[in-house]
């Protein structure tokens, strides 16, 4: 971990509001529901070292990665907690999470047929079972098809059915009509099978906070671990307040005035009214931060500023009401004084939803990670 970055731009992580997200995540639930920390996208953005083993400390049973690549990384890392691997693994590496002992998601019987060959004899993959309740991405897609993968791997000698699962398209909206059909649809899936595996899961963040039959003995705790509601449809239907971990922040590193009619940026879509101070800072859309975003606000010295015309790829500028000089802090997201910016106000200048904000903010932004206010490590992906 190393504590030096060359540019006046940055995340910060707020490692304690993850503990205190997840631990209330898991006071939340039964005793008997294990809970799995989801850490995908390099922890949605905000680290997947540091957040898993905050998310571990906090309660956690287990770790969910998107992609087999991810899993080997926290393997790497020395994390000994169950790994469970959502997305496409190819079955000739069957061997190779089999090897790490990590479990894989599968919904195909071909894919059973052709990892049994590429597993060697003594090794054992624990897979989990995906239904396709309604989602329409990967999943078997009815109790038939979930008993002939339960047959395969009960007959492979190398397969372990660890778990069964299916994901939501709806939990985070208000109207439960899909919701309520994927769920029935799920129960009767598991009912197939000869005998149930340790772990049942079907609640995503909005499922799990809003709906308790949906816990089964397993949730998977993702975007709230964050801070962040699964949709701002449910925001006031959540049962704990959540604690946003991220924030962004960089440092004026250029000011001048121009005259009434001179533009700024491409284009010259912003023309001057007047004589205005004009601020560049060292951000843009290579790091995350949109093209679209031209008219956010900014917070400087606890108010709000505009950026002005085209965000370029490093960089962009900001409306100043005066004067200030360079090296002064601007925020992007997150909190000056008594003003907000959250992660939500630029999903919605973006039309978009937050998972994408926080996931989209670039790997070439060192991340400085807190803990009681202090910096505790920082962690520069360049160097």
């Amino acid at each position: 971990m190393i504590s030096a970055f060359y540019r006046d731009t940055w995340i910060e992580i707020n490692l304690d509001a993850i503990y205190d997200n997840v631990h209330s995540m898991r006071q939340y639930l039964r005793d008997d529901v294990k809970l799995g920390a989801v850490v995908k996208a390099n922890g949605y953005g905000h680290g997947v070292i540091e957040v898993a083993e905050t998310a571990l400390k906090a309660g956690a049973d287990f770790l969910v990665v998107a992609i087999l690549d991810e899993a080997i990384q926290l393997r790497q890392a020395g994390f000994q907690s169950p790994i469970l691997v959502l997305g496409v693994v190819r079955s000739s590496d069957a061997a190779v999470a089999a090897q790490h002992n990590i479990s894989v998601t599968v919904f195909q019987h071909e894919w059973l047929e052709s990892a049994i060959n590429h597993l060697p004899e003594g090794a054992k993959l624990s897979v989990h079972i995906k239904c396709d309740t309604g989602m329409g991405r990967l999943g078997f897609r009815n109790a038939e098809q979930v008993k002939k993968a339960e047959e395969i791997i009960k007959n492979s000698g190398v397969l372990s059915l660890t778990g069964i699962f299916t994901h939501f398209a709806t939990a985070d909206e208000l109207d439960n009509t899909l919701f309520q059909k994927q769920y029935a649809r799920f129960t009767e899936m598991v009912s197939a099978l000869s005998e149930r595996p340790s772990l049942v899961h079907s609640g995503n963040s909005a499922a799990s906070l809003r709906f308790e039959d949906t816990w089964f003995n397993a949730v998977r705790f993702g975007i709230s671990m964050y801070g962040l509601s699964p949709s701002m449809e449910i925001k006031e239907c959540l049962p704990f307040p959540l604690k946003e971990a991220l924030s962004l922040h960089t440092k004026i590193s250029h000011v001048k005035q121009i005259e009434k009619n001179e533009t700024v940026s491409y284009g010259a879509t912003y023309k001057a009214q007047e004589e205005e101070w004009i601020a560049t800072i060292p951000i843009g859309y290579a790091d995350g931060w949109l093209r679209k975003l031209q008219g956010q606000e900014v917070l400087i010295d606890g108010k709000r500023m505009p950026i002005v015309g085209r965000v370029c790829m490093d960089q962009c500028m900001v409306k100043l009401p005066s004067f200030y000089p360079v090296g002064t802090e601007v925020t992007l997201i997150g909190v000056d004084g008594t003003e907000l910016i959250s992660v939500d106000e630029i999903a919605a200048k973006l039309e978009t939803i937050n998972y994408e904000v926080i996931c989209i903010l670039g790997r070439r932004i060192p991340r400085k990670y807190m803990k009681a206010g202090q910096v505790c490590s920082v962690h520069n992906d360049l160097i």
